[in-house]
Formats: structure tokens, C-alpha cells, sequence
């Protein structure tokens, strides 16, 4: 079994190009959705106005996971961060001093959730599944960041091909796809400040959202006796922390927060 994990983003979104092309072998792609709630909605459209509709055409399959509680139910990471009896934070918000605080959404939300189909379709430890990972030459300090579960097997096509982010880009445009925006959850806080400042000036719902959830993850640890923490590095509220736009937020670099390549930043 080979599938690519697949993130919506331009790295993975150039390896469904050179496995439609036949470059690479692969025909499944799994695209491990933490929610409608909770994903970028420019990258929730472009996977499916764009990159299904070109991989059912390439005779490709894009498969859409969720997360599924034991008890048959599906669950969002949005929901988890709003459980009224969540004590853990899965994001990694920042503390007082700008430091990331500890995650687990990456594993619950995207291994985890790759993981279970794999072994629901046969992968084990004896015959383990090849999970193609879109980290360009340009990041390839994001390899090999976790280790292989027992029922698969680690591959980095981008890496393997030499090729970087620009040519990634270039393999999508002359396939006649539109370039993905970066994809990673709206609320993330590696988000860079320009990002934030690109959301609250272009997509102010969004903001509001973000904004309503850093107050209530506050609301939740002021009552659990906590300090506060926050979605941006600065150490205050998001309001505060970008205080509306500026001249530089037509120039957006959100590289900090990608999940590009299905793993979202491992």
C-alpha cells in the first residue's frame, strides 16, 4: 500500500501533479481534515473545486478523513479546544514569554487519523503501508522530525526528486492548476504576524473567531487558577496584538504555520 498524506498545500499538492503524470507511484491520497471549523476555508475549497476534481480525472483518488471518537461520533479540533471539561491545550499557544506551549493536534488530528485508515485497509507492522510526505529540498530539516509508526513506512518524493518549493510551484502551473494557498488551521498560532494581520484586515470573521477562542481557552485556565496564553508571540490578547492593518499586510508570508505537507510541521 502507498498513499501520499496530503495537506492541500503546495508541496503535497505537486506530488498529486507527478502522481497524476506517472513520476511517482502513487494513487491514494489522504487528506486528513481537522474540521470544516477548523481548517483554512481557502484550503478546504481548493481541495475540493480543485485538486478532486483533477485527481478523479488523472484516475487518482483523494480520500477526506476525520477524526471519530469510540463512541462512533466525529470530532473537530475546534470542538476539542471548546470542551467545557478540556483541561490540555492541543495547539501550541504561546506562553507570557512568546514560547509555543506543548501540542498533540498534529497527532490526534492528522498521524492519528492517517494512521487508522492505514491499518483499517490491511497496513501492518509485517506489511507496512509507504506514506509519501511533500517536504521540499528547502525544508528539509522537517524530515525525519518523528519517528516511522510500526505499520508504515516513511518517504519524501520532493526530496528524492531534488526538488524545492519554486518548482513545486512551477509543477502546478504548467499542469494548469492554480497554486494552493499555504494551508494550515485559521486559528494556528505559528501563524506569522503578518498572516494575522492579513486575516483581520481581509478576513475579518475569521479573526473574530480567533479572537473569541483565544478568549475562551483564557476563560477556561482562569478558572482552572492558570496563566493566560495567547495565539500570538507578543504576550497579549489578539486585539492588542494586532491592532488592525498596516502597510505591510499586502505582503503575507505564512510559511511559519504550513501544513503543506499533510503533517503540519513535523
Amino acid at each position: 500500500m502507498k498513499v501520499i498524506s496530503y495537506g492541500g498545500g503546495v508541496q503535497s499538492t505537486a506530488l498529486l501533479v507527478l502522481a497524476a503524470q506517472g513520476e511517482i507511484d502513487f494513487q491514494t491520497l489522504l487528506f486528513a481534515n481537522v474540521g470544516d471549523d477548523s481548517e483554512h476555508p481557502a484550503t478546504l475549497a481548493y481541495v475540493r473545486e480543485v485538486a478532486v476534481p483533477y485527481a478523479v480525472r488523472a484516475g487518482l483518488e483523494i480520500q477526506e478523513l476525520k477524526r471519530w471518537r469510540r463512541d462512533g461520533t466525529t470530532e473537530t479540533l475546534m470542538q476539542r479546544l471548546n470542551r467545557p471539561d478540556t483541561r490540555s491545550i492541543p495547539i501550541p499557544v504561546r506562553m507570557a514569554n512568546g514560547a509555543p506551549g506543548r501540542r498533540n493536534c498534529t497527532a490526534d488530528f492528522k498521524i492519528k487519523v492517517i494512521g487508522r485508515w492505514l491499518r483499517e485497509h490491511g497496513a501492518t507492522a509485517e506489511n507496512p503501508a509507504v506514506v509519501g510526505i511533500g517536504i521540499s529540498l528547502d525544508e528539509i530539516h522537517r524530515a525525519n522530525r518523528r519517528r516511522s509508526e510500526s505499520h508504515e513506512v516513511i518517504e519524501y518524493p520532493l526530496l528524492d526528486l531534488r526538488l524545492r518549493r519554486d518548482d513545486c510551484e512551477r509543477i502546478i502551473t504548467e499542469a494548469g492548476l492554480p497554486v494552493p494557498p499555504k494551508s494550515s488551521c485559521f486559528f494556528c498560532p505559528f501563524r506569522t504576524v503578518e498572516a494575522w494581520r492579513h486575516q483581520r484586515r481581509h478576513e475579518p470573521e475569521l479573526f473574530a473567531l480567533s479572537v473569541q477562542l483565544e478568549e475562551t481557552i483564557n476563560r477556561r485556565r482562569t478558572a482552572l487558577g492558570r496563566d493566560a496564553v495567547f495565539l500570538t508571540r507578543y504576550g497579549v490578547p489578539l486585539t492588542q496584538a494586532i491592532p488592525g492593518a498596516t502597510s505591510n499586510d499586502g505582503n503575507v508570508d505564512e510559511a511559519e504555520g504550513a501544513c503543506d505537507s499533510g503533517w503540519c510541521m513535523t
